[in-house]
């Protein structure tokens, strides 16, 4: 027998038993401490694009055109992970708010938004991309908890400013039983729904990787991320679920006290896939972009963070951990403005670098990191348009604070790197399936 008949005959086999796996086939899964798709270890780098959902809405408030040519860079870049808000509250009165809103009211659902959502999805899937479903906000800038709180008690949300007055009024969220069934309903909303634009309920939509609790949720009670993540696997036991949390936060003065629960209790859950963690040196205070001094003992605290965290999903919850978050602004000494989209991007490359090779380096040698995403995707638009949130800097934020932008060249190149890298570890050797499987087993998991 010929090896061209050879390898046509395995690709042929391997399509057969594909086609016959279970009806999960397709969907990520864990596997110790490794992401791991259909049988194959699976691992990924991801970009933060929170505003997917709106820029797919049709008309003024979104633009698809725009939302297409991101996600052709994005790929283009080795992306294959975005994670995405899947939720946010009204009404689009309030200040500093991603508007307009995904639901309005309790219950009430604005469909253009949830078109925009369904759009997004269906553009992800068609570039063999997945999306970490956010469902929730322990901060202001989508509504969120919040919000939920506002809409039973009443009154005015003490925005920050009050960074604590904030915090305790968010936080009542998790202990008012009104909000807790209002979140249960969006997330049967959400989970139950079917796509609009190609028919894929949700919930069997393999282009979904994961539904995460809320982002950066904190000071909940013990219970509410088990709860909460158990209810979400009896409506949909295909996809992963995670948490959003951050971890314990770096900072020793302001941030001290945030959390209720550690890293490891917070993720130990047997309901919880994976744990999450999130990196900020400018926001916890090691990092002035004013003061280049201050760069080199920054990346090692963010190190050290890492690797902590990095560890304990290996040693202690056997799970992987995923960098969900991290970003640096502009360099800052070499102008007024380091917020300005022309301002130089050498330490944030030089922090890119340092926290990709991080992941890269437990992922290659049996660690628990197994994907990141960094924050945020900005693209081709810029601080100043007319709807300047939908950059990736949240619209609370100054714009330009963390974007990446489509010209940011440099920084692209070492996501592209990174990208590459991560792609080697799980792309198998041709002969072991034929290059004939190989793609038929491509053109199969992309079949709706």
């Amino acid at each position: 027998m010929s090896k061209c008949l050879s390898i046509v005959i395995a690709g042929a086999l391997l399509a057969s038993a594909v086609m016959a796996r279970a009806d999960n086939f397709g969907f990520v899964a864990v596997n110790g401490v490794a992401f791991e798709l259909d049988g194959q270890p699976y691992n990924f780098v991801g970009a933060n694009l929170w505003q997917g959902m709106n820029l797919g809405v049709v008309g003024p408030d979104g633009n698809r055109a725009r939302l297409s040519r991101e996600l052709d860079r994005l790929q283009a870049a080795g992306i294959t992970n975005l994670r995405i808000l899947a939720g946010s509250e009204g009404p689009d009165t309030e200040p500093y708010r991603a508007v307009p809103s995904l639901q309005t009211a309790p219950g009430v659902y604005n469909p253009a938004v949830f078109g925009g959502l369904d759009h997004l999805l269906d553009e992800m899937n068609q570039r063999d991309m997945r999306a970490v479903m956010v469902l929730n906000n322990f901060w202001h800038w989508s509504g969120g908890m919040a919000q939920y709180v506002q809409w039973d008690i009443g009154g005015s949300i003490p925005y920050p400013g009050d960074w604590n007055a904030f915090q305790n009024y968010s936080a009542q969220f998790y202990t008012n039983a009104q909000c807790q069934t209002w979140f249960r309903d969006h997330i049967d909303e959400v989970v139950g729904r079917v796509n609009t634009v190609n028919g894929e309920a949700y919930k069997d939509d393999p282009t979904i990787f994961a539904w995460e609790l809320a982002n950066e949720p904190r000071r909940f009670p013990a219970d509410w991320i088990d709860d909460t993540a158990a209810y979400i696997k009896s409506l949909d036991p295909n996809h992963l679920v995670t948490t959003g949390f951050e971890g314990e936060t770096g900072a020793e003065t302001w941030l001290a006290g945030w959390e209720d629960r550690t890293f490891v209790e917070t993720h130990n859950g047997e309901k919880i896939d994976y744990a999450t963690t999130h990196i900020w040196p400018e926001n916890w205070g090691w990092y002035n972009p004013t003061d280049p001094t201050t760069y080199a003992a920054a990346e090692a605290q963010a190190l050290a963070y890492f690797q902590t965290h990095e560890q304990e999903a290996l040693n202690i919850l056997a799970k992987p951990v995923v960098l969900e978050e991290f970003g640096l602004a502009r360099d800052g000494w070499t102008g007024p403005d380091h917020h300005d989209p022309a301002a130089p991007t050498s330490h944030r490359d030089a922090f890119y670098a340092a926290m990709f090779d991080a992941v890269y380096a437990s992922a290659s040698s049996g660690g628990s990191a197994a994907g990141d995403n960094f924050w945020a995707w900005g693209g081709e638009g810029r601080p100043g348009d007319p709807v300047p949130q939908w950059i990736g800097d949240p619209p609370h934020e100054t714009p330009g604070w963390y974007s990446v932008y489509d010209t940011d060249a440099s920084t692209l190149a070492a996501i592209s790197s990174h990208a590459s890298a991560m792609r080697d570890l799980i792309i198998p050797e041709p002969g072991a399936l034929g290059l004939i499987g190989l793609g038929m087993l491509g053109f199969i998991r992309r079949r709706r």
